[in-house]
């Protein structure tokens, strides 16, 4: 009689607390199938806290990137996208209330009368 190995991976498991959250990682396990990992991470997890989804990932499947693509990540120079670069907003729409532009007309082809 044949002794079958079986082979254990290693899966992340990501647990949504609220529908309107992120997943974020729980934990790592050991198993043979994504079944079996879904059943541990739930027995494990879901006796401890509400949840709205639960993921379980192979960690072999997770593509990450090299530590070499680093340069890659840097921030490109997009001021407009900086929250401080919009600290006058509140004075504009204050001065657009107190005189808001005037209503536009337009014509029966719908262009500006």
């Amino acid at each position: 009689m044949r002794e079958e190995k079986l082979e254990f991976n290693v899966y992340e498991v990501f647990a949504q607390t609220d529908s309107m959250e992120h997943h974020v990682h729980q934990f790592s396990l050991l198993a043979s199938t994504p079944d079996l990992a879904m059943a541990l991470a739930q027995e494990n997890f879901l006796r401890r806290s509400d949840i709205v989804s639960l993921w379980v990932v192979r960690r072999d499947d997770i593509v990450r990137s090299d530590p070499e693509q680093r340069q890659q990540f840097q921030r490109l120079n997009k001021p407009y996208r900086m929250k401080q670069n919009y600290s006058g907003l509140s004075e504009k729409w204050r001065r657009y209330k107190e005189h808001p532009l005037p209503p536009v007309t337009l014509d029966q082809d719908g262009e500006d009368a």
